[in-house]
């Protein structure tokens, strides 16, 4: 999956500046239009707010770090929104992007355009430390993570090899097999999460994704972070209900997922031409950033979290942006598929506009 995604040669998300939308592999709420990113920006400008307050009323510099920035069009969103609403907060901005892909940092000031000028930053790294606002939307689904699979004699992790039959005849297919836990961190996990596997269950379980958010807190000296991602609490991930795994691939808007009939898992073809993804562990991502230092302050569907900033009020705006909101609060699509995580470091437990409608994970 690593290779797959980000070899800086191969990998699928390297030699692109843009992967979503009409034109590529998926839809994110970023490509249903700007009314996201202005719903987002609500929240920014009052989580801005409550860092200024938290040191005495000192307005200094608030950092906005989106990570997986792509060519930065959320980005862009945003702080055209919060420049319109409130352009105070707009002065105080940093904006630091984060983005593995050459190709999409190269084009992250042509796409910012006319708010270009709150770019302070663009590296594959986050800063070493900052305050402000932290934003990964759908990052951790596409971090490599493991495969694991439940036998009667224990824990198997799931490993990728050359079909050596076939290596004479030069077709070097890639297949599956199974082997010992390559850290013994994984069943350390599950037994951490309190999660129990019946044999045969197939799981993923995403050390990076853990390893990421403990990193991001510890660098993050005073404000919040915003995770928007698709997954589940652990109670539901590892249960009968994905007892096949989570791993998927999208390419055309077509899903191929870990129920797909044949004996090539659909993630293990096409290596570096399609996306491949896997739901997130939300309680161990919790667990992670609280043993770091953070608070949550909510866990909810995306359709909560839109509501309680305001995307109700916007059906008196035009036809597009009407349909724009439907898409992203639907049911069964966008709105209840994405869960949004929101953490706070050193600001107290605020009481978040994001979680004024309902607090709630479906």
């Amino acid at each position: 999956m690593e290779l797959a995604l980000y070899d800086p040669a191969e990998g699928y998300y390297a030699r692109a500046a843009q992967r979503s939308g009409r034109a590529g592999d998926f839809f994110t709420s970023v490509d249903v239009g700007s009314v996201f990113g202005e719903l987002v920006a609500r929240q920014v400008i009052e989580m801005a707010g409550l860092v200024e307050s938290s040191v005495s009323g000192h307005q200094s510099p608030v950092d906005l770090v989106e990570v997986a920035a792509g060519n930065g069009r959320l980005a862009a969103d945003i702080l055209r929104a919060i420049r319109t609403e409130n352009p105070a907060t707009y002065e105080r901005l940093r904006l630091r992007l984060v983005e593995v892909s050459a190709a999409a940092r190269a084009a992250q000031r042509v796409t910012l355009g006319d708010v270009a000028d709150r770019l302070a930053s663009s590296s594959p790294e986050l800063p070493s430390s900052f305050t402000g606002v932290v934003i990964a939307n759908e990052l951790l689904d596409a971090m490599p993570t493991h495969q694991v699979v439940m036998r009667e004699e224990g824990l198997r992790e799931v490993y990728v090899v050359t079909d050596d039959s076939r290596l004479k005849t030069g077709d070097c297919r890639l297949v599956t097999t199974e082997g010992p836990p390559s850290t013994p961190r994984l069943a350390r996990y599950l037994e951490d999460t309190g999660v129990t596997l019946e044999p045969g269950w197939r799981v993923e379980i995403n050390l990076r994704a853990v390893d990421w958010v403990r990193d991001a807190v510890r660098r993050l000296e005073r404000g919040f972070l915003i995770l928007i991602d698709y997954g589940h609490p652990a109670r539901e991930l590892y249960s009968v209900t994905h007892a096949t795994g989570t791993l998927t691939t999208f390419s055309r808007h077509t899903m191929a997922g870990p129920e797909s009939a044949g004996d090539e898992p659909a993630w293990l073809a096409q290596p570096g031409e399609r996306d491949i993804t896997a739901h997130v562990d939300f309680t161990g991502i919790q667990r992670a950033a609280e043993a770091a230092g953070a608070v949550t302050l909510g866990l909810l569907d995306q359709t909560y979290f839109l509501l309680g900033l305001g995307a109700a009020g916007m059906d008196t705006a035009d036809l597009k942006t009407r349909l724009a909101v439907k898409t992203l609060l639907m049911p069964g699509g966008l709105g209840s598929t994405l869960k949004v995580l929101l953490l706070g470091k050193n600001v107290g437990t605020p009481a978040l506009r994001g979680c004024s409608f309902r607090v709630r994970v479906t």
